[in-house]
């Protein structure tokens, strides 16, 4: 399945007032879609489309808890009312919880599920049913967490886990029906984005990112590819396969990593905003967070998997070519003797 040209396109993205989400909003705009911003931030929202208006792009914002059917709803109808409707929907709205899942109230459990879960299910059957008419692509993000376990951050985990069956469930349905639908779920490593700032805080510390962290730039890329060019699953970041990889290999070995998972997540300083945007949302318009160690530039594994044949061919080029320097070798030792 191919998708229209991204220029061709209308694209919603909620959770488009910060981190991936903006990152994926502003490149989108770049290459020429229109685009639908949804948030809780208004304020954030509309500086974000003023921003992409002054550089001859096209918008609009629609203030959204995606924790809310009725609000995703109104994302749907403003989309239908601009522009006509919409090409590629990407659900990125969520946020985390650091803490042992003993220590946290029902309330932030339930809070996050509603968000990160629900808001996904209820974005997905909202976008699919509009989709159903002329085709599209839907876009969700998940994380290498909907494959892993993270102590400290257990709900999140359990809610990408649940994101991921949902996903792969709606997928095989669509299949089902000839719905002329793609479906993809995203699965990043730790990114660079304002995520462990926001997020609601049990620890003593400030959290933070296990490294290697991947710039959100990177899972924008691979978002705006599947909207297009669709791919089941895209893990974004090699370090995220390889530790995927490694615990189907060994889980009870990835279990006994508990105590310096646990560290990676904690940084020397006090938390600074422990009520984090759970329940109410705080000031954004950020795509990068501050982590404490250097962040890569590129995920290489990532841009292979998004063009294997270009991929294969480079690794077909390196073949030939020391192949051709050892016969080289080889035959001037020959000549030689």
């Amino acid at each position: 399945m191919k998708h229209k040209p991204l220029r061709e396109q209308v694209i919603v993205i909620t959770g488009a007032s910060s981190g991936i989400g903006l990152a994926t909003a502003r490149m989108a705009a770049e290459r020429g879609a229109r685009v639908v911003l949804a948030a809780r931030s208004g304020d954030a929202l509309a500086r974000i489309r003023a921003e992409i208006e002054g550089v001859g792009g096209k918008a609009i914002d629609v203030v959204a808890d995606v924790g809310r059917r009725a609000d995703v709803q109104a994302v749907a109808d403003r989309a239908e009312a601009t522009f006509g409707g919409f090409d590629t929907w990407v659900n990125v709205a969520g946020g985390s919880i650091y803490g042992r899942l003993r220590e946290i109230s029902d309330a932030d459990h339930e809070r996050l599920i509603q968000t990160n879960f629900w808001g996904t299910v209820y974005g997905s059957l909202v976008a699919t049913e509009h989709l159903r008419q002329h085709g599209g692509a839907l876009i969700n993000v998940g994380s290498i967490a909907s494959d892993l376990a993270f102590p400290f951050q257990g709900m999140y985990a359990a809610s990408k886990h649940a994101v991921k069956g949902f996903t792969d469930a709606l997928r095989m349905e669509l299949m089902d029906e000839n719905a002329p639908i793609s479906v993809t779920l995203i699965k990043p490593a730790s990114i660079d984005t304002p995520l462990p700032q926001r997020a609601r805080n049990y620890m003593d510390r400030e959290p933070s990112l296990p490294p290697p962290i991947y710039p959100p730039e990177e899972v924008a890329n691979a978002i705006l590819h599947a909207a297009v060019h669709p791919q089941r699953d895209i893990f974004v970041g090699g370090a995220g396969k390889a530790f995927v990889a490694g615990k189907e290999f060994a889980p009870g070995a990835y279990d006994y990593l508990t105590p310096a998972i646990i560290a990676l997540q904690k940084r020397g300083s006090a938390p600074r905003n422990p009520d984090g945007a759970l329940h109410a949302p705080v000031a954004a318009g950020e795509t990068r967070g501050d982590p404490p160690v250097p962040v890569m530039r590129t995920s290489a594994y990532t841009r292979a998997t998004l063009h294997p044949l270009a991929a294969a061919a480079g690794l077909l080029g390196v073949g030939a070519a020391t192949a051709f320097a050892v016969l080289g070798t080889s035959s001037g030792r020959r000549r030689r003797l």
